[in-house]
């Protein structure tokens, strides 16, 4: 596979790297398609966990302006929303793990985590305005669900930056680290998830996914009648619980 999209593999937990960092990980389409088919070999070969980030000094840049000037080739209409899509809809836990530069494109690719991670360097923006651009990865929509729509329309407004300690306290990050604990916390995470029930997680995570928007009645209901009740390990860790005790 191309090096553009590293990927390590300990434990359970598959890491994939953004790698460009000469062009502060800027998102081309050749990285597009290297991240697609990490994606695709995760589908086929589930893992427990799966963290995104990046190379060198920073998360992403965001979008590659260069590649939108000189009329960036797409495999397909609408590639990069359909790889953001595949990686937001795997039925696993996926931790985005920022520092440095997360900026508009970035920003779109980052809100695909359950879980955004992020290091007092981390830098969030989107700077769609800026360019005479609107979002057609997903922000519009993945942003307001996390911030509220009215601090998505400040971001989107103003174009403003954010950092790491705004960022937690606003939700868009679920946890904001010192750049020197940032692994060690990213590490603490990934463990907590892998010590539950993978067959939970891919259910609970497809519960949230067929249920958001609803109203409250139409959720309950999916719940109750869609749920997927008890998993194949349910009976080895309720037994290992109760000799325990």
């Amino acid at each position: 596979m191309s090096d553009l999209v590293l990927r390590s593999d300990s434990e359970g937990v598959a890491q994939l790297t953004l790698n460009r960092p000469d062009k502060l990980n800027a998102l081309n389409v050749a990285l597009f398609e290297a991240l697609e088919a990490q994606v695709a070999d995760i589908e086929k070969n589930p893992v427990g966990v799966v963290v995104l980030r990046g190379a060198g000094r920073c998360f992403s840049a965001g979008h590659d302006l260069g590649d939108i000037a000189s009329g960036e080739r797409l495999p397909r209409a609408n590639y990069q929303s359909h790889v953001i899509e595949r990686l937001a809809n795997l039925p696993i836990p996926v931790i985005s793990a920022v520092h440095g530069h997360c900026y508009t494109g970035a920003l779109e690719l980052a809100l695909v985590g359950d879980i955004v991670l992020a290091a007092e360097s981390a830098r969030f923006a989107d700077t769609h305005a800026k360019w005479a651009l609107t979002p057609v990865w997903g922000l519009s929509q993945r942003l307001p669900r996390r911030v509220g729509t009215y601090k998505a329309r400040e971001m989107m407004f103003t174009c403003r930056t954010y950092s790491g300690r705004q960022a937690e306290a606003m939700g868009l990050a679920n946890q904001c680290v010192p750049d020197g604990e940032f692994d060690t916390a990213l590490n603490s995470l990934t463990a907590e998830i892998l010590a539950n029930s993978s067959f939970s997680h891919a259910a609970n995570k497809r519960l949230l996914l067929h249920t958001d928007g609803l109203p409250v009645a139409a959720g309950l209901s999916h719940e109750i009648y869609h749920g997927e009740g008890r998993g194949p390990d349910m009976e080895t860790r309720i037994g290992a619980f109760t000799r325990k005790r």
